[in-house]
């Protein structure tokens, strides 16, 4: 049997068999009532209780001090970066395996992206291959660490937990603070991972979650910046909300800045949804379960599981094919999307895009080989019998 038919069969047993999307959204809580109090109070936009409790809710569930809830990821990356003191004509350093968002929103700084190589052991930003690569790259003018071939300021590192998986955040804060660059943490797939206890996107600076309609908890669309820095989060609410001074009824704004808030009627669907979280985290860690059982025994292939220290939220399930089955990444994806089983890629490389291809960037082996190997399988919650 060829590989593309087992993995398919393997897929269906877990899933079942009917027809079944990447990543649905589960709504079984208090979702209706609460866009319905919204909707019959007229409270449906960027002002409502909702926003300040989501606010208040995720930064106790994240363990985050501070939380200023946006439109969306990618404008949330945006604004973290800008208040971590990125300037245009900055670079920053990301992975070339990551979701364009998040080399896009380097851009709306007006920085440049500079790439970083993958570890095979999280999928995300390689800390030992950037430690080895800095020392040849920095040199340090006037407290600041400057490239010296483009001599343009490193302005920040920005790690992606990709698919729910934590990057070794201790270790590329020593490295970070070595160099003296500021830490923002792109956590847009990561809500509910922790390192050793501790959640992903309260290790740096600050950090972006995302609650696009894929998301392990959605708004529909959304996004929200976590600090524990007090003054972080203001400058975030100021710069998010028009720059507005608050007046009883003067519209006095006091700098050039954005209509990035999230509405009151989206705020109450995320309150809803992370009520619901450990219960999402817990039927999706039950599935990757299932999955690493079904697909233990096909040579060829492996789930990829959590790293020892952490506890991934398994945002997306996860297939690594052997490097001798490569080629038939494009065969297993048609057969099981014919079947009815959505399965997708991983991104392409940042450094293939059009865009940025004359980005500075260190060698990208790694991130090149599992671009080419990765399979993300069906990973609803509701996929787990019983769950949410």
């Amino acid at each position: 049997m060829e590989l593309a038919q087992i993995i398919t069969e393997r897929v269906c047993r877990v899933t079942g068999g009917a027809k079944v999307a990447l990543h649905e959204p589960s709504f079984k809580g208090n979702e209706w009532a609460y866009v319905k109090e919204c909707i019959d109070t007229g409270w449906v936009s960027s002002v409502g209780s909702f926003v300040d409790r989501f606010e208040h809710d995720l930064a106790e569930a994240t363990g985050a001090k501070h939380a200023v809830v946006v439109s969306n990821g990618t404008s949330g990356l945006q604004v973290a970066l800008q208040i971590s003191g990125v300037e245009p004509g900055d670079e920053v350093i990301i992975p070339a395996l990551s979701f364009v968002a998040t080399a896009n929103a380097v851009k709306h700084c007006g920085a440049q992206p500079h790439f970083a190589d993958s570890d095979h052991a999280t999928l995300g930003l390689s800390v030992p291959a950037l430690a080895d690569y800095l020392p040849s790259v920095v040199e340090r003018r006037d407290g600041a660490s400057v490239n010296r071939h483009t001599g343009r300021r490193i302005a920040a590192i920005v790690p992606m937990h990709t698919f729910g998986h934590p990057v070794d955040m201790p270790a590329l804060m020593v490295l970070a603070n070595r160099f003296g660059i500021a830490v923002v943490e792109d956590a847009a797939e990561s809500l509910g991972s922790l390192i050793d206890g501790r959640h992903t996107g309260t290790h740096g600076l600050c950090a972006m979650l995302s609650f696009n309609g894929n998301k392990i908890v959605t708004t529909g669309g959304g996004g929200a910046i976590i600090t524990d820095d007090a003054q972080l989060a203001r400058r975030a609410k100021h710069l998010t909300t028009t720059a507005k001074q608050p007046h009883k009824w003067a519209f006095f704004h006091d700098e050039v800045a954005y209509n990035y808030r999230m509405p009151n009627l989206n705020a109450a669907l995320g309150c809803a949804q992370l009520e619901q979280l450990e219960g999402f985290v817990a039927a999706k860690r039950e599935l990757a379960q299932r999955y690493a059982h079904a697909f233990s025994d096909v040579a060829g292939v492996s789930f990829f599981l959590e790293r020892p220290g952490t506890r991934a939220n398994y945002w997306l399930q996860t297939l690594i094919l052997e490097r001798e089955f490569a080629d038939q990444r494009d065969a297993i994806l048609a057969h099981t999307n014919e079947a009815g089983q959505m399965t997708r890629p991983v991104w392409e490389l940042l450094t293939q895009l059009p865009m940025y291809t004359g980005c500075p960037a260190m060698e990208t082996p790694m991130a090149r080989d599992l671009s080419l190997r990765i399979v993300n399988l069906p990973s609803s919650p509701q996929l787990v019998t019983g769950a949410v």
